[in-house]
């Protein structure tokens, strides 16, 4: 497939991109500095702002699926969503947050009292992203949260898929790796599953 893959220099989106070549996909990796990210064969990369669709647009158009790996804090979901929509794309693929699954029915992590202020801003903006694609009717868009703790490790293959409900393991530890998280990404970009739906991964 060709991928255009926003936020390829970030930590989530060098995971992703290595995931996608591994598989033999073609990527347009595109941030808005791309200086840091290495040239690899099937890999072309662009400078883009995910905040100005106009701009963003052209650089999309054409590719077979948009996968974000973009910060919510400092990204307008309504732009993005205009410029996936420009583009002609059908399908748009989220990075999300893990603040917005249940931690007991009818309530979220973000709204716990104890949810740390430092993250706040991030949670927040991942709220009002998957609320924007809820809204949504055109895309085919898929908003796949992580566990609690996303955070570097090993691609091990092994782990559980949920939905709405925040996953934790044996321990009560709720985590996955972002190498595994990109397994999960990637397998629904070639096997839809949750089309128009935001679904969790952990172990």
């Amino acid at each position: 497939m060709n991928i255009a893959l926003i936020g390829v220099s970030g930590r989530v989106g060098s995971r992703l991109l290595a995931e996608l070549l591994r598989r033999g996909h073609q990527v347009t990796g595109i941030a808005r500095d791309t200086g840091t990210v290495a040239r690899q064969p099937q890999l072309l990369l662009k400078h883009g702002d995910a905040n100005q669709p106009a701009q963003l647009a052209p650089l999309l158009a054409g590719h077979d699926a948009v996968l974000s790996a973009l910060k919510f804090a400092t990204t307008d979901a309504a732009s993005l969503i205009a410029a996936v929509k420009q583009a002609g794309v059908s399908r748009l693929l989220v990075v999300g947050g893990a603040a917005t699954l249940e931690v007991a029915p009818g309530q979220i992590l973000l709204d716990d009292p104890g949810f740390p202020a430092a993250y706040r801003p991030e949670a927040e903006g991942g709220r009002r992203f998957l609320d924007a694609l809820r809204g949504e009717h055109t895309l085919d868009w898929t908003f796949l949260s992580p566990s609690a703790e996303l955070v570097p490790g090993e691609r091990t293959g092994k782990f559980r898929l949920g939905s709405d409900q925040l996953l934790t393991d044996a321990n009560g530890k709720s985590w996955i790796s972002m190498e595994d998280y990109a397994i999960a990404l990637v397998d629904e970009l070639e096997a839809p599953k949750h089309s128009r739906q935001r679904f969790t991964v952990g172990y």
